[in-house]
């Protein structure tokens, strides 16, 4: 028997695949499986695909059981996690999965979730300089936004590396319908979504633009300023992100892919492709993978960053059991794919 694992808010997309990831990871049991509004239901309702847990039911998210876990993750709606935590032990490491934690600001959580402002706990994302230490040192973890991932990975090191601007970054990302979470929604059904491709929270008004400023911020050393439009396309799940900045003028695409490389070349979870390969959402599919790909575009004198991952994975619940794995002194990768599946 390994450590147990309870996961809050076990219904929902990240929910079901953090529990599918937990199945096979050699070192973490599934303990309480806990969803409020689902509690008493069997599992197997609303997961089908979770085969080996189909003898479970869900609990409610104040069962005594979640606060004798090893580990808790929480994969709740943003505003929720603050109740939950209250109720644990302080020596349980928690990972929680939604925004409720990552801001450091107050006034950015009303702006862009409203209500009070939980706290800030330690960014879980551990490719950027100096996260790992810090995660591994901490009990609580606030787990990056998918679209934050994306974006962060991509653009980064070189605002880091002083190769383009921060005050001209446009980032235009699609995303596949499961980041809108499980609960029903009009726009969201088949009929609609598919052989159709939408803009949503466009204009500066998507919740985790204050996220994303804030790691730049952090990698810039300076504000930044970014346009970001995102799209729901027609696939359940996946992100693909093309990120443009405004180059400096000794940058070219060879040095663009040196910055780039030398951030990642040592990351088991984040890819910078070879030349004449481009990132794309099917090649991340259920893998913890970060793919991403560079060039200088010389006449519009932007440096173009293409990032993909599956939102589900290293956008979500796969992130959260990297973090995991580093919060329990586990080596980083166990139990989560690198490779993705295809077809």
């Amino acid at each position: 028997m390994g450590m147990t694992a309870a996961v809050v808010g076990a219904s929902g997309y990240a929910g079901g695949e953090l529990l599918r990831l937990l199945v096979a990871h050699p070192d973490l049991d599934v303990g309480a499986v806990a969803a409020a509004s689902n509690a008493g239901r069997p599992l197997s309702e609303l997961h089908p695909q979770l085969r080996s847990l189909a003898d479970r039911v869900f609990c409610g998210p104040d069962d005594p059981a979640i606060a004798t876990a090893d580990i808790v993750f929480l994969a709740l709606p943003h505003g929720e996690s603050g109740a939950v935590v209250a109720s644990l032990p302080d020596g349980v490491p928690v990972i929680d999965l939604g925004a409720d934690f990552r801001l450091a600001q107050p006034e950015q959580w009303a702006k862009f979730y409203g209500g009070v402002h939980a706290g800030t706990w330690p960014y879980g994302l551990p490719e950027l300089p100096g996260r790992r230490a810090e995660i591994a040192a901490a009990r609580r973890i606030a787990n990056p936004g998918c679209y934050a991932t994306a974006i962060t990975l991509a653009l980064a090191p070189l605002l880091a590396a002083g190769l383009v601007e921060p005050s001209d970054l446009v980032v235009t990302a699609a995303s596949g319908t499961s980041g809108a979470g499980r609960t029903a929604k009009p726009h969201l059904l088949g009929t609609e979504v598919m052989g159709d491709l939408s803009p949503y929270k466009v204009g500066g008004t998507h919740q985790h633009l204050a996220e994303i400023r804030q790691s730049l911020e952090a990698a810039a050393g300076a504000g930044v300023r970014m346009s970001f439009t995102p799209l729901l396309a027609p696939m359940p799940r996946g992100i693909l992100a093309s990120c443009s900045a405004r180059m400096s003028a000794t940058a070219d695409t060879a040095t663009l892919r040196s910055v780039l490389r030398a951030a990642y070349d040592g990351e088991p979870f984040v890819h910078v492709l070879a030349g004449d390969e481009w990132p794309h959402t099917a090649a991340t599919l259920g893998s913890n993978s970060c793919h991403l790909q560079v060039v200088a575009d010389v006449d519009a004198g932007r440096a173009v960053v293409v990032a993909a991952i599956d939102n589900l994975g290293k956008g979500a619940a796969g992130q959260a059991i990297q973090n995991a794995n580093i919060v329990l002194g586990l080596p980083e990768t166990t139990g989560l794919p690198i490779d993705g599946v295809a077809p």
